[in-house]
């Protein structure tokens, strides 16, 4: 009778008990590996705990790589091979996953394929590919290419289909949002009592954030959006209130950030704001745009004469550090800009239509170096950040037709963005697409002076975001006529 109850009871709990017996197999196998120093084996079991995550709850999994980013680390898993843990390995599993589910459903939204910010994206990855193989360091491309690749996957084409639900992208920003402040409160603290020290106020957002720029301008990036969240019709009470405390961690950390490139999108993407709610067309914004260019080019000997006059260093001093802006004698930081910037312009003029090569650049350029425009902070070893330019870094890799198709994509993004305010019929919808629009052009006015589409910090938070403004143009209903 014993033994019958106990079979019943084993049959009704065969679930739970193979739980455990999984859990004490695991227990028993990470102490073993650990005493036998096995330390990437025992990892195993979290590995399992991941994947089972991504096969039952896929759309939760987007929300906790976007939580894990801000704290994300570069860390060396394979020897030349640099991976920012754990968020990448988890993007590269997502990747793999989508591609899987799209081919065994075939159930993705062939509007999101069709629409034209996905078809510029779609043409920018094949030319990438291209490039990669005619590229002076094909298996660098290749790999860039890979990263891209699974930047874009999850965070734009699987993004645009999950966003349909309006909840998910107040989910994704918040998620995302929760680490910045974390990154923001720590940096802050380490701020206070630094003030008189500018290379240590450059240093504070390490190792989560690789310097002050990246930094400041992932804060710019958050700002618009965070500002449309705080009236919300869908924000209140204690909700509006924890949105307004994060708007002000935001202002700090931007003002500590020390990082004169977000300052500026941020005044730029205001700017627009007011263009836009003037009822200003987009073609006449790329008209003014385009006249204020060709102004700087007619009279660049008398602009560059001016700013060579300046003398004003980067400082901790808010006054001083505005200055240093427009100071292209001796601030260390705009000569080394000016430097990669020429070295790239040489670099294209040898390959101007195909490039040498996606991601290649820091590898290629030292020789293109004249000693006449090298900077305090100039080296040969190519490990300091890339073209800094999201234009000149494209045109100098992948020549003309990819700095076009890169130009196309922010262009598309923004005119869709103003389509979707102008036309949507839910006001909340209209003004959502508007916050996310300036929170993408503080991204495309940074683009001048940084690149940062390479890194895992700044790709997943700028390609959600395009994946928002693609979202409520296919989903929204639109004004009639």
């Amino acid at each position: 009778m014993e033994s019958f109850h106990t079979k019943s009871w084993l049959k009704q709990n065969r679930t739970a008990v193979i739980a455990v017996a999984v859990t004490l197999l695991f227990a028993v196998g990470n102490s073993v590996m650990l005493l036998k120093d096995f330390y990437y084996l025992s990892l195993i079991p979290l590995a399992g705990l991941v994947l089972l995550l991504f096969v039952t709850q896929f759309e939760t999994a987007l929300l906790c790589m976007a939580l894990l980013t801000p704290f994300a680390i570069d860390f060396a898993l394979f020897p030349k091979m640099e991976l920012s843990m754990p968020v990448e390995p988890m993007m590269i599993l997502f990747t793999l996953m989508f591609f899987f589910r799209v081919l065994a459903s075939k159930s993705y939204d062939m509007r999101l394929l069709r629409h034209p910010i996905s078809v510029s994206l779609l043409a920018s990855l094949a030319w990438m590919i291209i490039t990669s193989c005619t590229s002076a360091l094909p298996l660098v491309s290749f790999k860039y290419f890979l990263a891209r690749l699974w930047f874009v996957v999850p965070f734009f084409f699987a993004a645009a289909q999950i966003f349909r639900n309006k909840m998910r992208i107040r989910q994704f920003f918040w998620c995302y949002a929760i680490g910045l402040i974390c990154v923001i409160a720590i940096a802050t603290a380490k701020t206070l009592g630094n003030f008189s020290d500018l290379q240590t106020l450059h240093r504070v957002m390490k190792p989560f954030y690789n310097d002050h720029t990246a930094y400041g301008c992932v804060i710019a990036l958050f700002l618009p959006a965070a500002f449309y969240f705080i009236f919300s019709r869908n924000s209140k009470g204690w909700s509006r209130l924890l949105f307004l405390a994060m708007f002000a961690l935001l202002i700090v950390g931007l003002f500590f950030s020390y990082c004169r490139a977000a300052w500026l999108s941020v005044l730029g993407a205001i700017g627009v704001y007011v263009l836009i709610r003037m009822g200003m067309k987009v073609k006449w914004m790329v008209l003014l745009f385009g006249l204020g260019v060709g102004v700087f080019f007619t009279y660049q000997s008398d602009v560059l004469y001016k700013l060579g006059k300046n003398h004003q260093d980067s400082s901790y001093d808010l006054s001083g550090q505005i200055k240093s802006i427009s100071n292209i004698s001796t601030d260390a930081s705009n000569l080394e800009r000016l430097n990669r910037w020429a070295s790239a312009i040489r670099m294209w003029k040898e390959k101007p239509v195909m490039g040498c090569g996606p991601g290649t650049y820091q590898f290629l350029y030292a020789s293109y170096q004249r000693s006449y425009q090298l900077s305090t902070i100039s080296t040969n070893a190519g490990n300091l950040g890339n073209a800094h330019s999201e234009y000149i870094g494209p045109l100098t890799e992948q020549g003309v037709p990819g700095v076009v198709l890169v130009i196309c994509i922010f262009m598309t993004t923004f005119a869709t963005g103003v389509r979707v305010y102008r036309t949507a019929q839910d006001k909340q919808v209209a003004n959502m697409a508007l916050a996310f629009t300036l929170s993408l052009l503080t991204y495309y006015i940074h683009g001048v002076f940084n690149n940062f589409l390479d890194t895992d910090k700044l790709s997943v938070p700028f390609w959600a975001f395009t994946a928002v403004i693609v979202s409520l143009d296919v989903y929204s209903q639109k004004k009639e006529t």
